[in-house]
């Protein structure tokens, strides 16, 4: 996989602070996202680094080892590692200098050429075997509306050039996350490939709050059928539904719906409830003779 800038990526430069960092991923992210250009593949491409490159350089761990190796950032630990084993040999051999740093001893020619070995590029290793590491783990982001969460479907994701078909379980919560396991870098000289990890964006939706699994509406109603009662017609996620309305209901009063809410993750033919709080409507532009009925209710004729 070639080698990728994370820097150019944000269009910022080394001394970024982590606030500029965030800002450039915004900013580019809200461009670029795949639901603002569905079928242009350069900008689903773009999309897939910047969350890569957000992703390293927002955090300083990562974003040490990544300064510090460029490239080979992932493997740092492991280079470290095989520079103290090499410095232990050395003494082991005959070497009686002080103790060494973890880079002593180690040029520019000499840093690549150690990857080089270790990543089977340029030879063996020292003991004549070839490393092998796991790929990088990729992150995404996916939008979603409530509605698409409502039932399981199936979508195509395009990470690094490749099309991935994924199954999305109903039920999925906002800020939820799921593991697609070998989807993410390819592995170093054999080893396994990194995994995918989604994170699911669910858009508020006008109609429902949502809780769980369960569903919260506000529906209005007005004053004649809370007073008499009667019918209404409320929205659910499968569409509407038509429910008895007890006479003299009260403002605020509350409803279930059993089995109306969301699909419990996992768990087939589970689903939370919906609640509808009734609002009361007051009339307005009464006529005279209304008028003049309110005021007998009111004096109790």
């Amino acid at each position: 996989m070639a080698f990728i800038d994370y820097y150019q990526v944000l269009g910022i430069d080394k001394k970024a602070s982590d606030k500029d960092i965030k800002n450039a991923y915004r900013k580019l992210a809200r461009k670029h996202h795949p639901d603002l250009n569905p079928n242009d593949t350069e900008a689903n491409k773009k999309f897939q680094q910047l969350n890569e490159a957000n992703e390293v350089l927002s955090d300083p761990e990562k974003r040490k080892k990544y300064d510090q190796y460029g490239e080979n950032w992932q493997h740092g630990e492991a280079y470290e590692q095989q520079a103290r084993q090499q410095q232990q040999s050395r003494r082991q051999g005959g070497y009686t200098g002080g103790e060494a740093s973890s880079f002593e001893g180690f040029g520019d020619s000499d840093f690549s050429d150690f990857f080089q070995s270790m990543f089977g590029q340029g030879g063996g290793s020292a003991r004549g075997g070839q490393a092998k590491y796991r790929g990088q783990d990729y992150n995404a982001e996916l939008h979603l509306n409530l509605k698409d969460t409502a039932e399981t479907q199936k979508q195509t994701l395009t990470v690094n050039n490749k099309n991935i078909r994924i199954t999305i379980p109903a039920g999925v919560e906002n800020g939820q996350t799921i593991k697609i396991a070998g989807h993410g870098g390819p592995g170093v000289n054999g080893g396994p490939a990194g995994d995918l990890y989604i994170t699911f964006s669910i858009t508020d939706d006008p109609r429902f709050k949502r809780d769980g699994s369960d569903l919260y509406q506000n529906v209005k109603l007005d004053l004649y059928t809370a007073v008499l009662g009667g019918d209404v017609t409320v929205d659910t996620l499968n569409g509407k539904v038509k429910i008895k309305v007890k006479p003299e209901t009260q403002n605020g009063t509350k409803v279930k719906l059993k089995g109306k809410g969301m699909p419990v993750y996992k768990r087939a033919n589970e689903s939370g409830d919906l609640y509808i709080t009734y609002d009361i409507q007051l009339p307005v532009n009464l006529t005279e003779k209304q008028k003049k009925l309110f005021e007998e209710l009111a004096k109790g004729e």
